[in-house]
């Protein structure tokens, strides 16, 4: 099973956060981790909150936005 600080590590590496590694983090979260992996996802929030991390579900909900008013 994969930890959480893996898929920070690879996702910070490539800098943008996939819809699948969003959804296998949000698993991840649900089951006991340790606080190397707490603090793993906490840099991972501050990443994407600076723009170093993109999010693929963000920019698929802010195209589709503005599609809606175009």
């Amino acid at each position: 099973m994969a930890l959480i600080r893996e898929l920070v590590q690879k996702t910070l590496k490539t800098g943008y956060l996939t819809i699948e590694a969003e959804e296998q983090l949000r698993q991840l979260l649900t089951t006991r981790y340790d606080l190397e992996d707490l603090n793993a996802f906490m840099a991972l929030q501050e990443a994407a909150m600076t723009g170093k991390v993109k999010q693929e579900s963000r920019e698929r909900f802010q195209y589709t936005a503005v599609e809606q008013f175009t």
